[in-house]
């Protein structure tokens, strides 16, 4: 699969079927990370549906790009981009966080076709996908690399030290998403380690800074393409979202962080959003609008 459409209305519809796949996956496992895996949404659309080279046949092609969910507890948004890009079926998702699936609650990849790399302990990401892009550069590989931090994990130390790294080496296959949502499980990022001014820390590290609405399809593309453009420096796109993104009950609370819908929040959320739970084993008894 290569980079897929550049289609605005094709993308945010993807982005809104990730969230109810999200929202069932956590309703199902009764546990899991609703905010933060809500607020990615967008960008795991354009990353997987438009500019990301990878191939559901093959998951190891070596020219392929490499994802690496640094925020590892937002791993059901990748997931549910792996299945319906096509990388396992899509009732797999319905085994989110059971004792011997496929998908365990942080991405695994000796478990979960498509996953690059294992990852969970926050502020890790970033080191690791210096190495993807220094190895990549060696064997000579056209590949790209794109990491997605979250921005409560940007007050990790061993995150600026890889972000030295990737100036040093000027990796410009590098590219680093920052979910800018304000909020880490105990509140606002700004109350607990306030990381601001981010964009001028990021130029002073070396990179090249973009500034873009992260739940604006347009401005994710735009950004994208922006990337793959620049040379001799790696790229940081400063998404700035909102936590719960799609959903009215759980936009912008901390609260939401680490707990999955229960049933009636599902209910509504999957009402607001506009989208069928067609394909899904699980049956439900309420009308829903037609499927994407």
């Amino acid at each position: 699969m290569t980079a897929g459409k550049r289609d605005m209305d094709y993308l945010r519809n993807w982005a809104k079927q990730l969230r109810v796949d999200v929202l069932m996956m956590l309703n199902i496992a009764k546990s899991g990370h609703t905010g933060g895996s809500l607020s990615a949404a967008d960008i795991v659309a354009a990353l997987y549906f438009y500019k990301m080279r990878h191939n559901p046949e093959e998951p190891k092609w070596e020219d392929r790009d490499r994802f690496v969910l640094s925020k590892g507890h937002a791993a059901p948004v990748q997931y549910a981009a792996l299945a319906r890009c096509g990388y396992f079926p899509l009732k797999e998702l319905t085994t989110l966080r059971r004792f011997g699936s496929i998908l365990q609650g942080h991405p695994d990849m000796k478990s979960t076709p498509g996953i690059d790399i294992c990852t969970g302990s926050l502020g890790q990401g970033l080191s690791m996908a210096n190495g993807m892009a220094l190895a990549l550069r060696l064997d000579k590989k056209p590949s790209r690399v794109y990491v997605l931090l979250g921005d409560g994990e940007v007050e990790e130390g061993q995150v600026w030290e890889a972000a030295m790294s990737s100036s040093h080496y000027k990796m410009d296959s590098l590219c680093a998403f920052i979910d800018f949502n304000g909020f880490q499980i105990d509140g606002a990022v700004t109350d607990i380690m306030n990381i601001e001014p981010l964009s001028q820390k990021w130029k002073a590290f070396g990179w090249h800074v973009l500034m873009i609405d992260g739940h604006d399809m347009e401005q994710i593309v735009r950004a994208l393409d922006d990337a793959q453009n620049i040379k001799g420096q790696p790229t940081v796109i400063i998404a700035k979202t909102v936590k719960g993104k799609g959903v009215s009950i759980f936009e912008g609370k901390y609260q939401y962080h680490g707990v999955p819908p229960s049933d009636d929040e599902l209910r509504r959320s999957i009402e607001e959003l506009g989208i069928s739970v067609e394909g899904w084993p699980k049956k439900l008894s309420y009308p829903l609008s037609k499927p994407l």
